[in-house]
């Protein structure tokens, strides 16, 4: 019996491979940050800013720029021109929403929720309202107003 080697590849297809398992792995680190966020994003209330943190939608936004007298505390159940309508830039995932979403109403609205009761609904100057589902939402607006 004779064997004969079959001539070997040049590096492209180790190369391809490798550029594969890059991507996959940034996909899975974002996917992790991303449950890992859902667990651990606030809303810091400094003296002249709130800060969101979590995931990669949080942000600074100067106090001045929120209409705190407009501030609800609103039931996404029952308040459907509040509701998410379309997502435009950010995570969708089952008990959690955060990013840029689109509401029934038209609105713009930048959002962290995990729940759709007890949200708070926060209109900006800026062009977007919040909804926040932070955990004391009459506390978090009292704060706002001091």
């Amino acid at each position: 019996m004779e064997v004969f080697s079959i001539s070997p590849a040049s590096s492209k297809p180790l190369w391809f491979l490798a550029m594969i398992t890059l991507l996959l792995s940034l996909v899975l680190a974002a996917l992790f940050y991303t449950g890992y966020s859902s667990l651990n994003s606030r809303v810091e209330l400094k003296s002249d800013r709130l800060q969101l943190v979590g995931d990669f939608w949080g942000r600074t936004i100067p106090l001045e720029s929120l209409k705190v007298s407009e501030a609800q505390i609103l039931d996404l159940n029952r308040r459907s021109e509040y509701s998410l309508k379309r997502r435009t830039l950010g995570t969708g995932l089952p008990g959690y929403s955060s990013g840029w979403f689109r509401l029934h109403n038209g609105d713009k609205a930048l959002v962290y929720l995990t729940r759709n009761e007890r949200i708070v609904y926060l209109p900006t100057s800026l062009g977007y309202a919040l909804l926040l589902s932070v955990e004391k939402p009459e506390q978090f607006i009292n704060a706002l107003q001091r």
